[in-house]
């Protein structure tokens, strides 16, 4: 029987030690919080998106960094199969928009007592506040671990399935990282991902809370287009945030990472064309061809948009309408079709979903995610230099990058 550490008890932790316990291996998992899954339990809002019900090239299509190395991960175990297993411990789920699943319940802590039903059935031994100091090593190979009291355990494999850098009040503070280093893996630079975006114009936190749904969002780096995509947003004390915004983070982290500026424009209304936009326009003008550009023009917008509209559209407030040109009322309309702003730099790692960068899969075998420099040493989930974007393909990375590890390790002799 292989005896198996793994560290960390989250998302691909519990997995992991589920999967490894059912094929044979002896169980030992170390997690340095007082419970499983803390990070589990307030993804998806405390629903727990954990995965999404779709094909596999739409999971790797889904994914930002390093999609072809999770092509064995995704095709030995996929969200169906994630799926199917949740169930079996009791979990009902639904499958929402975006193919996004959710258990029943819209609770988290169902999927984690799930897992946890499954560690209990399979006799996995958990160690609460168990703090891991170092990965030991000997002849190129891993033997085990040393805890932060002093306390050593040996193993026939160890799985680091430590998490990230994001929410750190969870207990993802980067000890993988560390780990990584320290037995010889290159780590690649890591940043926050699926995160609140900061901004330039003061004019943004003036509508901090106004939410807008069905808007379109470009950012552009000059002339190239580098994320273009419809949905819902809101804007915040510090910038943007919402759906449209942490899927966007995910493309732009590697340019603000560098320190660059992007610009962004928001189309709000984009059912209409512009000649349909300005048809629309044209008919607030000839209802209220004797009053103010102010009095008329905030029926187009949300209260706390107006304000912005008005400063920004080039338009004086106290214009009368009748004596606006054609050239003005166009320019406004492209102002609607464009609504500007910069985006300066990405929140931090406390506001961010997962990290971007991590373990350099140069380094792991995409079919078992054991090293290629350490033997009988995995890396599992967020760890990794993978990350995608949200509905719940993050949770299936994890998912599926534990189930390939365990499978590996219960397989040798």
């Amino acid at each position: 029987m292989n005896k198996v550490i793994i560290v960390g008890g989250g998302a691909a932790g519990m997995l992991c030690s589920i999967i490894a316990a059912r094929n044979g291996c002896e169980v030992f998992l170390y997690e340095k919080n007082e419970k499983l899954g803390k990070k589990l339990y307030i993804t998806g809002k405390g629903r727990c998106n954990v995965t999404n019900n779709c094909e596999v090239e739409d999971l790797l299509r889904a994914v930002m960094t390093n999609s072809k190395f999770l092509y064995s991960a995704f095709y030995t175990f996929n969200s169906q199969d994630m799926m199917a297993l949740l169930e079996e411990t009791g979990v009902p789920l639904k499958t929402e928009r975006g193919n996004r699943v959710f258990p029943q319940s819209d609770r988290s802590s169902d999927i984690i007592r799930g897992l946890e039903r499954l560690m209990k059935k399979y006799g996995v031994h958990v160690r609460f506040r168990s703090e891991v100091r170092e990965i030991l090593t000997k002849d190129g190979a891993a033997t085990g671990i040393s805890l932060a009291d002093g306390e050593v355990q040996n193993a026939d494999a160890v799985v680091v399935a430590t998490g990230g850098l994001s929410y750190p009040t969870t207990g993802s503070t980067g000890d993988g990282y560390r780990f990584a280093r320290e037995t010889g893996h290159q780590v690649t630079d890591c940043i926050p991902s699926l995160v609140p975006l900061k901004v330039k114009e003061d004019y943004i936190p003036r509508m901090t809370g106004l939410s807008l749904k069905n808007v379109e969002l470009t950012v552009r780096r000059g002339k190239k287009i580098l994320y273009r995509d419809f949905g819902e947003m809101m804007f915040t004390h510090t910038g943007v945030t919402g759906p449209l915004i942490l899927s966007a983070s995910a493309k732009l982290g590697k340019y603000l990472a560098k320190g660059e500026e992007l610009s962004a424009f928001i189309d709000l209304k984009p059912a209409l064309s512009p000649e349909q936009l300005d048809e629309r326009i044209l008919r607030e003008f000839e209802n209220g061809k004797n009053k103010q550009f102010k009095n008329v023009i905030g029926v187009l917008f949300p209260s706390s948009l107006t304000p912005v509209m008005l400063e920004i559209g080039g338009i004086p407030g106290d214009k009368v309408i009748h004596e606006i040109s054609r050239e003005e009322r166009l320019a406004f309309g492209t102002v609607v079709k464009n609504f500007p702003f910069t985006i300066t730099e990405p929140g931090e790692f406390k506001e961010a979903v997962i990290t971007q960068g991590g373990v350099s899969v140069k380094d792991i075998n995409p079919g078992s995610m054991e090293s290629k420099k350490i033997k009988n040493l995995y890396f599992t989930g967020e760890v990794l230099d993978l990350d995608a974007v949200t509905g719940g393909y993050n949770l299936q990375i994890a998912w599926s990058t534990a189930y390939l590890a365990a499978i590996d390790i219960s397989e040798k002799e």
